[in-house]
């Protein structure tokens, strides 16, 4: 009887078309989970701002628009209590995962130390944040009160009392929420948050089209926020088990001595958030006691357009900033730059076109005379935004990267910019209104964020890995 070939038998499985495409997802397009899902959160988010900027345009007035979007500049205050901590948590929690195995029924194995230091760094956050969201929830309402009430403007009265104090409460809801979410990143669940990130913006989208369509339209911010807390809480609940387990261990001598171990990076992050506050956060408000809610809310809609586009694309390396954590904590020096530089390019080339679209839309908008041109900043003030949104796609992925290391090296440059584009925003944006802010964020961007934080990444890159 005539045998088989052993070329036939061992000849090569042709790829069927399924897993072509998902080999070039991942290989060209470097789609792996945790990335996949954070695009469909902040692509959602990118089609549902775009609804939920369509019911602004359709339910509220042009200064109920400023109010809208003056909240969230205001809500973001919140970062001055948050001090940094959710990077730092993320960080920590990852490096001693690294030495750590967590099992499907949450049953922590491996170096009992390490183990240890893991509890002592939740056990620690949640005192803090539990401390801190009372602290906020007192600071946020009367800060709120006190801005609304002395920057009235005449015209349309707007009822923003009772909307701001529900927005201001529901914010220090997720304020606790949050640490606990980047500690579970830490610890591997990567992907998993991110898909729980695309619930919470599906559920957050979803309460606030209801209140705009409803004609409470001042209340959506709130019940977005709500929205994405309840989405946070069910899905911790799942993971109770390894969370009250972590809570109750005693970490003993082993704890992480947050003062020596910690503050010495901690104190950098915090103050280079806070700098981000007067960076990207200041727009609105001087807007609005200057130039009043109407041109606030143009430049509120424009920064929601220019963010969410740099949030979908610094997805790539965001996505990695926990296993870039892990690489380092094995010395996989070459897997961590082989890793980063691609998720850089897919970054950059991701929003590059998305930028594109965005620009050439308004054109169009504007060209045609659609009535939504009215709602967002002109093509010009709109294209000096979105190229300034580019070089914080660069910048930050290279801040990301030094502070996979645990270390923050973008003190300096946090500094300069915040005092730079809080000075810029305020004389040019009372003068020029969001022309000449724009104009001066992108030119403290280009003339030293860029470069000097270039100059940064490449030195203590080639320091730290010699």
């Amino acid at each position: 009887m005539p045998q088989v070939s052993s070329d036939v038998t061992s000849s090569p499985r042709r790829a069927t078309h399924s897993e072509f495409v998902r080999y070039w997802l991942r290989s060209v397009l470097g789609l792996d989970r945790a990335i996949a899902f954070t695009v469909l959160a902040r692509g959602w988010a990118s089609v549902a701002g775009l609804i939920t900027v369509a019911l602004i345009a359709r339910f509220l007035s042009p200064a109920e628009q400023g109010y809208y979007y003056t909240f969230g500049s205001l809500v973001a205050l919140q970062i001055v209590f948050e001090l940094g901590f959710s990077l730092v948590i993320q960080q920590m929690a990852s490096h001693e995962r690294a030495h750590l195995s967590i099992s499907s029924d949450y049953t922590i194995t491996g170096d009992p130390i390490a183990h240890a230091r893991l509890a002592s760094v939740i056990q620690k956050s949640v005192r803090w944040y539990s401390i801190a969201a009372v602290l906020l929830a007192a600071f946020l309402i009367p800060v709120g009160w006190h801005f609304f009430s002395t920057h009235r403007h005449g015209g349309q009265t707007v009822f923003w009392q009772l909307p701001w104090c529900f927005v201001a409460i529901a914010a220090t809801l997720t304020f606790q929420l949050d640490p606990i979410l980047s500690f579970l990143e830490g610890c591997g669940y990567v992907a998993k948050i991110a898909r729980l990130r695309f619930a919470q913006a599906v559920s957050g989208s979803i309460l606030a089209w209801l209140a705009l369509i409803s004609h409470h339209g001042l209340f959506a911010p709130s019940m977005m926020i709500l929205g994405m807390a309840s989405a946070a809480f069910v899905w911790l609940v799942g993971k109770r088990r390894l969370l009250f387990g972590l809570l109750r261990y005693p970490p003993g001598p082993n704890r992480v001595h947050w003062r020596q171990e910690v503050w010495p990076f901690q104190w950098r992050i915090a103050i280079s958030w806070i700098c981000g506050y007067f960076i990207f956060q200041l727009f609105n408000p001087v807007l609005f006691a200057f130039k009043g809610p109407v041109a606030a809310g143009q430049m509120g809609m424009s920064l929601s357009l220019a963010g969410a586009l740099q949030s979908i694309a610094i997805s790539w390396v965001n996505t990695k900033s926990a296993p870039f954590g892990t690489m380092i904590a094995r010395k996989d020096y070459a897997q961590l730059d082989t890793t980063f530089f691609q998720a850089l390019k897919q970054s950059i080339s991701v929003f590059v076109v998305g930028a594109l679209i965005v620009w050439l839309g308004t054109i169009y908008m504007n060209w045609a005379h659609i009535r939504f041109a009215q709602r967002i900043l002109n093509p010009t003030s709109l294209g000096i935004l979105l190229l300034a949104s580019s070089l914080n796609v660069i910048t930050n992925s290279e801040a990301i990267y030094l502070r996979a290391h645990k270390q923050e090296k973008f003190l300096l440059i946090s500094i300069v910019g915040a005092l730079l584009i809080g000075a810029s925003t305020y004389f040019l944006g009372r003068e020029y209104g969001a022309l000449g802010m724009v104009t001066g964020y992108f030119s403290v961007g280009l003339l030293i964020g860029l470069p000097v934080g270039t100059y940064i990444f490449i030195k203590y890159r080639k320091l730290w890995h010699a």
